[in-house]
């Protein structure tokens, strides 16, 4: 089984002649790593996001990596030694990786069963114990898993009550909707970041972006991201010598992202309401495929968008219900068998050795951790065919029925 080829991942870039086009495009310029195309991919997702009117104005910043965005913008929030960094206990490890990478304390809230999304109550109760003991978090991250937004606004709330700072992990939720608005445009988180990865909405290859709506923290994360040096005039904090004359202010890294991904990205966000619209008619297909199966509860499908919100639909993860005939272990060999890429999001973070090692122990977050059990991803992304969705909805039947 280790050597069948995978014929449909569970997720997987699409790119056309006109994205292929504009890499050349820059090949062929005077910039291959820091040029134009940065700011304008900048400006382009800025656009995109169309914060409401009278709103203050949003502010890019762009990376190598979500991973990277993520360890700055903890930076330009203040985080440091001694620090408390709570996230979701359903994520990839770099929700929690960023905060330790400042030398904070990380700890970890579980999740609604239902959303999947970091659970308000749990948070809230969370809250009020540490309000009790003096160690209130300085910032939460909350997680908007497959590209549903977390309760941004509920949170909002905690935050101003608490006096903790919200950095949105929004890799997975690129074009969602939230209350109407998009995700990162309605300024309910004080940095929003996304990721640009091959297996996600539109990508750069590799690559993430930061927006808030605060310019000091927008400022912040671009000296960080460029070793900690800056060349604006307004910021040198001696007189300038020449347009040769920069300086490092911080100690920052090298996190800057690429004219050639930059390209990238702005030839797929032309793109991207059309690579959502084909990711919802594939969960429409699902949904209908799998109607039998969900009745006699042998699995159980992602919940719908909510009144003003939309998910993006980064992953479609299933779970395995009570009446299923098969454990998860033997539906996921039996996929892979056929060549259908499912995968499982997530592991709970701290359950891998490395977090162990810190103290964690299973129990923390039940929710998540019967998630994990059951959990299994099934292909999603804008390149299925019909056929590749037919062959998916048998295999599963196969599998579980």
């Amino acid at each position: 089984m280790a050597n069948t080829p995978i014929t449909i991942p569970y997720g997987r870039q699409a790119i056309d002649q006109s994205d292929i086009e504009a890499v050349i495009e820059v090949l062929r310029s005077d910039y291959l790593t820091q040029g134009p195309k940065v700011s304008a991919f900048e400006a382009a997702v800025v656009s995109y996001l169309r914060a409401t009117p009278g709103t203050p104005p949003l502010y890019a910043v762009a990376a190598n990596s979500a991973t990277s965005i993520l360890h700055i913008a903890c930076m330009a929030l203040g985080v440091g030694p001694g620090d408390a960094v709570w996230t979701c206990a359903n994520s990839f490890a770099a929700s929690s990786n960023c905060a330790l990478y400042c030398g904070a304390n990380v700890d970890f809230v579980d999740i609604d069963p239902v959303t999947l999304n970091m659970c308000v109550d749990a948070l809230r109760a969370k809250l009020d114990h540490a309000d009790t003991v003096g160690q209130l978090p300085k910032v939460v991250i909350p997680v908007d898993f497959a590209g549903r937004s977390a309760d941004l606004a509920a949170m909002r709330s905690l935050a101003d009550r608490y006096g903790f700072s919200i950095l949105e992990d929004a890799s997975h939720a690129i074009g969602s909707l939230y209350q109407g608005q998009h995700v990162g445009a309605h300024g309910l988180a004080d940095i929003t970041v996304f990721s640009f990865h091959p297996v996600k909405i539109i990508t750069t290859a590799e690559g993430g972006l930061g927006v808030t709506r605060d310019p000091i923290l927008a400022r912040r994360m671009e000296m960080l991201r460029t070793h900690g040096i800056t060349r604006d005039p307004t910021l040198l904090e001696h007189a300038d010598l020449g347009a040769w004359y920069y300086e490092q202010q911080a100690l920052g890294y090298n996190y800057r992202v690429t004219e050639l991904q930059a390209a990238l990205g702005l030839s797929q966000l032309g793109r991207i309401e059309a690579f959502i619209q084909e990711r919802h008619y594939v969960r429409d297909f699902y949904r209908e495929a799998f109607n039998a199966l969900v009745q006699v509860e042998k699995i159980i499908l992602p919940p719908g968008d909510e009144a003003h919100s939309r998910s993006a639909l980064h992953l479609y993860p299933i779970q395995l219900g009570p009446g299923a005939r098969c454990t998860r272990r033997h539906a996921f060999d039996a996929l892979r068998a056929a060549g259908i890429g499912v995968n499982v999001h997530y592991m709970p973070i701290y359950l891998h050795p490395y977090y162990r090692r810190l103290g964690f122990q299973r129990g923390l977050c039940p929710h998540a951790e019967a998630y994990y059990e059951q959990a299994l991803s099934i292909p999603m992304h804008a390149a299925l065919s019909a056929a590749d969705l037919d062959r998916v909805v048998a295999s599963i039947t196969q599998a579980i029925d």
